[in-house]
């Protein structure tokens, strides 16, 4: 997953990359009169598919915002999308449930709007977006697929609609008609809250983030060599003890289990789904510190600030390091509402093979007593996955445990393709980059973006790809400000490989799009990498 190099971390302030001056950043946007509507295609993901119609719909101080019937659902997003538009708008934009035809409505089809295709319905995350000079209608079968539809009717708006105060307008949207649904079911990121300690209002930023670029599952990693960040009742010194420090030697932190129920909530109010991750039988040394019976020896290790890996392991052996996975399993299990828990299983150096396949084979027995699947990095099909695990593939392409990987695929084994010098976000820009690592080399906007998750293994069966995800390893990451940095202009490439149909793929096509992020991003006051490769307005200054 990682293999580390020794790095000297850089305690330098990140040098700002966001336009400077208020005259600068009017300079480089045309003013309120000269505005014309983003056209209705120039979205991240790309949809999957789109017919241009006439005129544009604008928001403005009469308009309402109609949700049909008495769904809950219907109207969660409603209240959602009015709590985005009113501060930049200065409008009222009340909710309401009277009919109308006019203004911005929120249907909830119950599984009958067809697909473009034909082929089948729009399925469990998939919505219309019909736009005309009187309406902007979101349809969907379900609430999810209204607020996929809502992140889209928020790119068709003008940048400014992302200010917390209010501005000049006017708010319009391209007519025509809007058909999309993901290409993949599993679409994540991952946030490494072990290396570096994250607070619950750091990863609400981050979930933030995530929902824009319809993203539905946010991988936490949870536990490692340099911190245990989840309470566990029946393990305490895990958190209090296991979770006092971090990489450098700083304080940590950890989430008790009313912290990590928040992040649930705010994740499930954003359609996505936490995957908890609890890393072992190596990247074990805060379990081993904080309780001597989890060692061999009986000896617990100091706790570890470095950045090296693969030194640490569980006991295999031993009784005891069953009931503790036992005990971990379940509480996380009893917290986390969704169906994946992750349980690493990769860089297991100090674990011998015979011991590996034993460990693994009795803790995914341990996911499926509390009722989840399973998921393992993809050393896991050096063991035998159990039926209905899942792989996630960190490798790069032609890597020698490949044949492992694409022989578990073709016996049922689905697989998450986070190939490190594709998709690792943690990965340097080029060398100058002030944050980050590079032992899976420099990786830029075009290389993060132009790869085929469906034939990226060769031999395994593009069916066995469940999706995709984009992980943010945090050795050098104390804040918000690195995340964003490192995750953007990546993060939006990876989440269209996931969305959007292999059809519509194509550097050139998404680097115009992706520029055009650049000003909705500075609107949230979020740090961005401005990579030389992209047509960012105003230059890559």
């Amino acid at each position: 997953m990682r293999r580390i190099r020794p790095l000297l971390l850089c305690a330098a302030l990140l040098v700002t990359v966001l336009p400077g001056s208020t005259a600068a950043a009017a300079a480089e946007n045309p003013g309120p009169r000269e505005r014309q509507p983003t056209p209705l295609g120039h979205v991240v993901p790309a949809p999957e598919s789109v017919r241009e119609g006439g005129g544009a719909f604008t928001i403005t101080d009469r308009t309402v915002i109609r949700v049909t019937g008495s769904s809950g659902e219907a109207r969660r997003v409603a209240d959602q999308l009015a709590g985005l538009l009113r501060p930049s708008t200065g409008y009222r934009l009340p909710v309401t449930t009277q009919p109308g035809r006019d203004g911005i409505q929120l249907r909830l089809t119950g599984g009958k709007s067809p697909g473009k295709s034909g082929k089948s319905g729009l399925g469990a995350e998939g919505y219309r977006l019909k736009v005309s000079p009187k309406a902007a209608v979101i349809s969907a079968p379900t609430g999810t697929g209204l607020f996929h539809g809502m992140q889209t009717l928020r790119q068709l708006l003008p940048p400014q609609i992302e200010s917390r105060t209010e501005q000049p307008g006017p708010w319009q949207v391209a007519g025509g008609t809007v058909t999309d649904r993901p290409r993949y079911a599993y679409r994540g990121a991952m946030l490494d809250v072990s290396r570096h300690f994250f607070s619950v209002e750091e990863v609400k930023r981050y979930i933030d983030q995530l929902a824009m670029y319809k993203i539905n599952k946010l991988h936490l990693h949870l536990s490692d060599d340099q911190g245990w960040r989840i309470a566990i009742d029946s393990w305490p010194r895990l958190a209090t003890y296991g979770g006092g420090t971090e990489v450098g030697g700083g304080p940590g932190g950890h989430y008790t289990k009313a912290d990590y129920r928040e992040i649930i909530r705010y994740a499930d109010e954003h359609e996505l789904t936490v995957v908890p991750e609890i890393d072992m039988p190596g990247h074990t040394n805060a379990a081993l510190a904080s309780y001597a019976e989890l060692n061999c020896d009986g000896v617990a290790p100091p706790r570890y600030t470095g950045i090296e890996v693969g030194f640490s392991s569980l006991c295999v052996p031993l009784d005891v390091t069953y009931d503790f996975v036992d005990d971990v399993v379940r509480e996380l299990a009893e917290m986390t509402p969704g169906r994946y828990l992750h349980i690493g299983g990769d860089e297991a150096h100090s674990t011998s093979h015979e011991d590996y396949v034993a460990f693994m084979e009795r803790a995914q027995k341990t996911v499926a007593k509390y009722g989840k699947t399973v998921i393992g990095w993809h050393q896991l099909t050096g063991a035998k996955p159990a039926e209905g695990a899942v792989a996630q593939y960190w490798g790069t392409s032609g890597a020698a445990d490949e044949p492992e990987v694409v022989e578990a695929a073709k016996k049922g084994t689905k697989l998450i393709l986070s190939p490190a010098n594709r998709a690792y976000l943690d990965m340097q820009y080029n060398e100058d980059t002030p944050l980050g690592l590079h032992w899976a080399g420099y990786v830029e906007a075009e290389q993060s973006y132009s790869w085929e998750p469906g034939s990226y293994i060769e031999g395994a069966p593009e069916g066995a790809v469940l999706g995709v995800e984009a992980p943010l390893w945090s050795e050098t990451l104390e804040n918000s400000e690195h995340i964003e940095f490192m995750a953007f202009p990546r993060l939006p490439g990876i989440a269209e490989l996931g969305w959007s149909p292999e059809s519509a793929l194509g550097w050139e096509g998404y680097r115009e799009r992706l520029a055009e992020q650049g000003p909705r991003w500075e609107q949230l006051g979020m740090e961005y990498w401005r990579s030389p490769q992209v047509p960012w307005p105003g230059g890559s200054r």
